[in-house]
């Protein structure tokens, strides 16, 4: 017997290849090998949406390879990904392969170790429609939406843009935001705030004004009022009024979804969601590690279910019991409620080998891997170990007629705070321990001060918030947050300000005449429908034609409406400014998005047609010519530092330059590429070195 099995990725054939003997002959389709026509709607809306598929473009050999593969082969087994992408590229093999769709043909690996493989061909099972059907609905929807939209918005505005069923959802979050920026109206306000001490310790601790001396909360909005209580406070005597203790037990956060984990690597990395799925994708399918060759580091990454396996959390124990000890293993087991309306295929994201600690394979990963592996690792382990407890104390302060407040709190118990500390999108201002304090203790007052502040306006999304936004409104699922977000950043309708994300020009404005003609589109709960319905296709609540009729009779119909108030003026997108004046004609020039990215062009054309590369100025000095360094972008959109002086000066660096001057030469200094808080002198024979920024 002869068994072909077939996985999307070549990465896996390695690693499955290892575990299996020579009866079996694993290959890989590379993804999708058909899909609809991309010059084409290629769905016939008149007759039950019936989509026409076409194969790849460049796939030919490969199909003619697998299909000469399967002709040899007793039996084909299809193990592409276990979700809805993956159901239909096995159903699409299934067509073109002569596979019975209806057999026991599918096979799904949850985690590419050698339990994970044995495990899931010991369980085949017929390919399953309902996945197939979801993923056709979503494919034929997508293409509809954009099929027929984006020349709306062509005519409107300009060609080259598109529109999308989650995108344009996804730019209007980002837009709406900052439209609620430029309406905030900041309003003043004051805090009194205090620096105590006790006689019996001289260390001193903050308390902030609260209110009245009956609890009554009091705000202070102007310095005239913040003043008028600093009077009233002074000579005052500051008096313990009440101490309050308790304990705190901090329960660790629960094992990665595919949302949560882009969002910790987003803050505590500083990586985009391409990034980290690009890096769990590597993991998961495997890396030759040393001693053990091709080997599959974690379980599958697209999940939104967080449960794990007796056998995981069994392998976890032991190691936290060898490592840790007894103590650090909660009383009874953890067990983490996944979310209503999750799907439960698939366990946690976690390490198939919780044993395999991330020192071990260090040394087999790119830096990459190795950071995300330490991440899924040490959050997965830390979710099965005990509580961290703190011993809380809230203290209220008389003075006069007025009520302080301090709080504070020490660790008793470190629990899993040990090993891992989920990172915050906002700070913990509550203080750390507060000295030995009693009921009727008299504070010595060390200072005493109004501080004025301004309320700030909701900050701009991070890909880590705005990821958590798409998950709170439903707005696509987990496989397509970092497709969604790279997809707006590249169509130029977002862009990034640091790690914040704001809208262009081009992104408001298509979102404004989104919001006005097909409101639908852009409305984040019809979106988040639009998802329900394609989980409820997925699950068999509903039929999948009929779903798409729905749509379609609505979205139609908008469209027409819509197309009839083209007669209109194009609608034009703002242009920004720049600085640089066209030596050609000596008008600003403006900067304009273009294929390969953002440029200066002339605004005079197309009398003057004068454009030039786009430079982003630094602080730094060159060390070879003296002249200015301006930051550039290689391939991959990869940032890195030049001479403006380029080709008469060849000074190029990837290390950013920090505008500090070097003590030995005077010339810039530069952080290292990778080595946070590492700066150097990057000028030929001088060598200084700092080791903090």
């Amino acid at each position: 017997m002869s068994t072909l099995i077939i996985v999307e990725s070549p990465t896996k054939v390695k690693t499955i290849q290892k575990y299996l003997g020579s009866e079996y002959r694993v290959m890989a389709s590379t993804g999708h090998i058909r899909d609809l026509p991309k010059s084409l709607l290629g769905v016939d809306i008149e007759h039950g949406f019936k989509p026409r598929y076409v194969d790849i473009a460049g796939k030919s050999g490969l199909i003619r390879q697998l299909k000469a593969a399967a002709a040899e082969s007793d039996c084909v087994l299809l193990a592409t990904d276990p979700d809805r992408e993956g159901e239909a590229i096995s159903w699409h093999l299934a067509q073109i392969l002569g596979v019975d769709p209806s057999a026991k043909n599918r096979v799904a690996f949850n985690e590419i170790t050698k339990t994970g493989v044995m495990q899931g061909l010991k369980n085949p099972h017929p390919i399953d429609m309902d996945l197939v059907n979801a993923q056709q609905a979503r494919r034929i929807l997508d293409r509809i939406v954009g099929y027929k939209l984006s020349p709306f918005l062509w005519k409107k505005i300009r060609k080259g843009l598109s529109a999308g069923r989650v995108q344009s959802a996804a730019v209007r979050i980002v837009v709406d935001r900052e439209e609620e920026i430029r309406a905030f109206v900041s309003e003043e306000y004051w805090t009194i705030d205090a620096l105590l001490a006790a006689a019996s310790c001289q260390k001193a601790f903050s308390a902030k004004l609260f209110g009245d001396i009956r609890g009554k909360k009091r705000t202070v909005s102007s310095k005239e009022e913040a003043d008028a209580i600093l009077d009233a406070l002074k000579d005052v005597p500051f008096v313990v009024k009440s101490v309050k203790r308790g304990v705190r037990h901090l329960q660790p956060s629960p094992p990665f979804i595919t949302s949560t984990l882009q969002q910790e690597a987003n803050r505590r990395l500083g990586f985009a969601a391409r990034r980290t799925m690009q890096a769990a994708q590597e993991l998961y399918e495997g890396v030759d590690v040393a001693g053990m060759g091709p080997t599959g580091l974690i379980t599958y990454m697209r999940t939104d279910s967080l449960r794990i396996s007796e056998e995981a959390r069994a392998a976890g124990n032991a190691y936290i019991k060898e490592v840790y000890g007894e103590k650090y293993m909660p009383e009874k087991p953890r067990y983490f409620k996944t979310k209503a309306g999750a799907q439960d295929a698939h366990e946690a994201i976690r390490p198939a080998m919780p044993s395999l600690t991330p020192d071990r394979v260090k040394s087999s990963l790119t830096p990459d891997q190795y950071k995300l592996y330490r991440l899924i690792w040490e959050r997965f382990i830390a979710s099965l170990m005990a509580a961290s407890v703190q011993d809380t104390c809230q203290v209220d302060i008389a003075a006069g007629n007025y009520l302080f407040k301090a709080s504070g709190y020490t660790v008793s118990f470190d629990g899993y705070t040990v090993l891992y500390t989920e990172a915050k999108d906002e700070d913990d201002e509550e203080g750390g321990a507060l000295p030995p304090l009693a009921e009727g203790d008299v504070l010595s007052v060390k200072d005493l001060k109004g501080n004025q502040h301004f309320t700030q306006p909701p900050p701009r999304y991070t890909e880590a918030t705005l990821i958590k936004a798409f998950e709170e409104k439903g707005i696509g699922r987990p496989s397509t947050y970092a497709p969604t977000i790279s997809t707006i950043i590249s169509r130029d309708y977002i862009e990034r300000d640091g790690k914040s994300l704001k809208p262009t020009a081009l992104g408001e404005v298509t979102t404004a005449l989104m919001k006005e003609q097909f409101p639908n589109i852009v409305d984040v709960q019809f979106t988040a429908q639009m998802e329900e319905g394609l989980d409820d296709i997925e699950s068999g609540k509903i039929d999948w034609v009929e779903e798409l009729e729905t749509f379609y009779r609505d979205f139609a119909k908008t469209l027409r409406q819509a197309e009839d108030t083209l007669s209109g003026e194009r609608i034009k997108v703002p242009e920004t400014e720049s600085d640089v004046v066209c030596e050609k004609c000596g008008r600003r020039m403006v900067i304009k998005s273009g294929r390969f990215g953002k440029f200066l062009a002339c605004p005079g054309y197309p009398a003057c047609k004068n454009t030039k590369q786009l430079v982003e100025k630094t602080k730094g000095i060159c060390p070879k010519c003296g002249g200015e360094i301006v930051a550039k972008k290689g391939r991959n959109n990869r940032k890195f530092y030049g001479c403006a002086n380029y080709p008469k000066c060849d000074f190029v660096t990837w290390n950013e330059p920090v505008g500090k001057i070097c003590p030995q030469c005077g010339k810039t200094m530069y952080r290292k590429k990778g080595k946070k808080g590492e700066v150097f002198c990057a000028t030929e024979g001088c060598g200084y070195r700092e080791t903090k920024a």
